[in-house]
Order: C-alpha cells, then structure tokens, then sequence
C-alpha cells in the first residue's frame, strides 16, 4: 500500500473527525480509507486514532504524529510546485503573529500584498501584546519587537528599531527642550503604567564619566559594554531612567495619542515616529542621547527544513523593512 497515501489519508480523517467525510472528499468508500489507517497503524506498531461509531479522537502519539505529517505533506507541495510551474512557488496555510501595535501599523498592510505575490497560501494574522507560544500554538513565524531571549527558537533581524524621546512643536515652545537625560525631571513624561511590559524604563547612552542621572524619579542605572560614540567622543555607557509625570497608561497607542496633544514627552520607537518627524508634527530630542538600536525579528521555531511560504513571507517583510522611505509612511 502507498505509504504517501497512507499518511495523506490519516491528515484527511484526522482534519476532519471522519472517516465517511474525508473519504467524501476523496471520492472513495469509507471501506477503503478504514484500510488505510489499520495499515498505517500496523506498520507504525502504535495506534494513532481511537474510532468510534460516533467520533474519532487522536491519540497523544497520533497528536505528535498528525504534526509530522502536516509538514511533511507541505513541503513535498511545496517542492513539487516550485519545479512544476517552473520556478518558486508556495502553497497551505501561513499563521503570523504579531505585537498589536506594530502588527497593525507595518504587517497588517502588507499581509495582502504578500497574498497578490502567492495566491496559493493562505495567511492568518494573530496580532497580540502577550508573548505567543509559538510552537505550541501553531504558529509559523512571529514578528516581534526588541531585544530577543535566548531561546529555542530561531531568529531573523529585518531591521532596526530605535526609541527617541519625542514631543511636539508646541509643547517643546512652552516648557522648553531638555538638554539632557537628567532634564526629563522637569517635564512632564507620558509613561507606561507599572502594570506594562516596559521594566526598566527609558534608555539612554552617556559618557561613563557622567555619573550623574539627576532627580528623575527612580532611576536605575543598569551599565552595559562601554563603546565609541555619543556627542563627546567618549566612550558611552546604557543608563535607564524611569521619569516622573502626571499621565501614564498600560498602552504606547495611547501615550502616542497624548503625545500628539501636546500633553508631554513620550519615549517611541521610530517606526511608529518617523513620519511624523518628517512630517515636523512630532520632534525628536535628547538624539545625542539615544540609546543602540534593539531590533524587528522574524521569529520561528527551529526547524530542519524551513517550509518554502514561511521563507518566502520573511524575505518579502526584509524588503520591504529596507525599502528607502517605508517607515515614513511613503513606501509600504
């Protein structure tokens, strides 16, 4: 008996919780699909489905088992779809998951387009504040935003992400521009809650020599390697600072919207600025002052052989994320 049938078969029924409705599918008797899988379990030793005259369940072997499968069976339709239509050419299903945030502004929109280049996948967007288990929830790649945990996992960068402390013309021409870090206690800074994901608070890349952090409120001074740069030439250490000021919310969608009021200073990354700084609706300041760049990574789990849509779907987001005027808005 085909093996190739044999597994295909077992994805069938187990999709589908019936062996009458994936022999439906097929165009054969449920006889023939039943033969199937006896044979399959049989020659695996090991049973997969536990089948009932009114429902089939899959064992925790057939669970690890249907997996396999899945994969197996997709990057054969995948190979066979690349030579077949004479060049690269990905087929199934594609589940992305992305920070709410982020995922609207700069996945969301080229989900589609990604689409119009292969019609033959389908995508699924999950977008999520939450660190997502990947592997465990089926998800085939992640984008995700700073600096990455070690892991299991595998990781691609597609670009930088830097974060700029921003307010606006108006707000910066009553109350002033802060020169320095230690400044941002005499402002009013539009922090995260205490309940967000952002502990350390806002970094910043000083002289070593320049000790000082000034009165902002529980600051905390977390040095890393000392490196070249920063307005002086010195060589620079991260401090962190977590100011003081008389907003604050669990969600950076909202901080941005206050800042744009004019109600303070808010700490951004550049991809949800950048084109307002263009635009010169939002001002950037203490930039001498601004900490390395963390990055955008595409994340997923470690896999001998990467599936051709998951491949295809980074490549298409690392152009695009390196396109001359993108995160200005200009070129998605």
């Amino acid at each position: 008996m085909d093996k190739l049938k044999q597994l295909e078969s077992f994805v069938s029924v187990a999709a589908r919780g019936s062996l009458t409705a994936a022999a439906n599918a097929e165009g054969v008797a449920p006889a023939i699909m039943g033969r199937r899988l006896d044979g399959l379990e049989e020659r695996l030793g090991v049973k997969l489905l536990l089948r009932t005259t009114r429902r089939i369940t899959l064992t925790h072997e057939g669970s690890a088992f249907l997996e396999d499968c899945q994969r197996l069976l997709a990057d054969l339709a995948n190979a066979e779809a690349s030579v077949s239509a004479g060049g690269v050419k990905a087929s199934g299903h594609l589940r992305i998951t992305a920070p709410a945030g982020f995922g609207r502004r700069h996945v969301a929109p080229l989900v589609p387009r990604f689409y119009e280049l292969h019609p033959d996948v389908t995508l699924s967007l999950n977008l999520s504040d939450r660190v997502v288990d990947i592997a465990g929830e089926g998800f085939d790649c992640a984008v995700r935003v700073g600096d990455m945990p070690d892991s299991s996992l595998v990781s691609v960068r597609l670009a930088d992400n830097r974060r700029l402390c921003v307010a606006t013309p108006a707000y910066l021409a009553r109350h002033g521009t802060p020169q320095t870090p230690a400044d941002l206690s005499r402002f009013h800074c539009l922090t995260l809650s205490s309940d967000a994901s952002q502990t350390r608070g806002w970094a910043f890349q000083v002289p070593v020599s320049d000790k000082s952090t000034g009165p902002a409120k529980a600051a905390k001074v977390d040095v890393q390697a000392p490196g070249k740069g920063g307005a002086t030439g010195q060589a620079d250490e991260v401090i962190y600072l977590k100011p003081d000021g008389p907003l604050d919310c669990s969600d950076g969608q909202v901080l941005h919207d206050w800042c744009l009021a004019g109600h303070g200073i808010a700490w951004r990354s550049i991809w949800e600025v950048e084109a307002q700084i263009a635009a010169g609706t939002l001002v950037a300041v203490l930039e001498d002052f601004s900490a390395p760049p963390n990055g955008v990574y595409a994340v997923f789990p470690q896999r001998k052989h990467l599936p051709l849509r998951v491949r295809l779907w980074i490549d298409f987001l690392k152009e695009r994320y390196s396109t001359p005027g993108f995160w200005k808005g200009v070129a998605q």
